[in-house]
């Protein structure tokens, strides 16, 4: 006599999943894994090339910065190229991915003063005194919100703080 025979438990059945569920999840993994990489070359390539036209005295802004600074008693003519230097200095660091606490720190002090041309200037930032309505000069300056929030999401990226150790 045999024993009853029991039915196979039945297997789940394969989920078919919607392509474009699966791209999407494939995407948004690559940007978890290389977003914060692309963002950090991003904005060195940014720093570099905004230092460059700096250094070399081709910017559209040395009177915006010059202006701004005025109260700064070092000449324009000194203050433009060296801030163009730190520029290329922190973007070259930011590539290369070391010490990038200090440098996204500095660097968001640095676009921060960039907000000065907002006080100091306003004629030159808002159309008729309304800060609702920028001017180019405006529009560059506030910008540079989108920088520093950037350079928060490759900070909030980084490895946590070991002691004795920095990155």
């Amino acid at each position: 006599m045999h024993a009853p025979t029991r039915p196979h438990p039945q297997l789940p059945r394969p989920v078919r999943t919607d392509p474009v569920v699966a791209l999407d999840e494939r995407v948004r993994g690559v940007l978890r894994r290389r977003g914060p990489d692309l963002m950090r070359w991003t904005l060195a390539l940014v720093f570099v090339w905004f230092g460059a036209l700096k250094v070399a005295n081709v910017t559209p802004v040395a009177q915006l910065v010059a202006d701004t600074l005025a109260f700064v008693p070092v000449p324009a003519a000194v203050v433009l190229p060296a801030l163009g230097v730190f520029e290329i200095v922190a973007g070259v660091v930011l590539a290369v991915g070391r010490m990038l606490r200090p440098v996204l720190a500095v660097l968001t002090g640095h676009l921060a003063g960039t907000f000065l041309v907002l006080i100091t200037q306003p004629h030159v930032a808002f159309q008729d005194g309304n800060p609702l309505l920028l001017t180019t000069e405006g529009e560059f300056v506030v910008k540079n919100l989108v920088l520093i929030a950037g350079m928060l999401l490759v900070a909030a990226a980084l490895p946590p703080v070991r002691r004795g150790v920095q990155r």
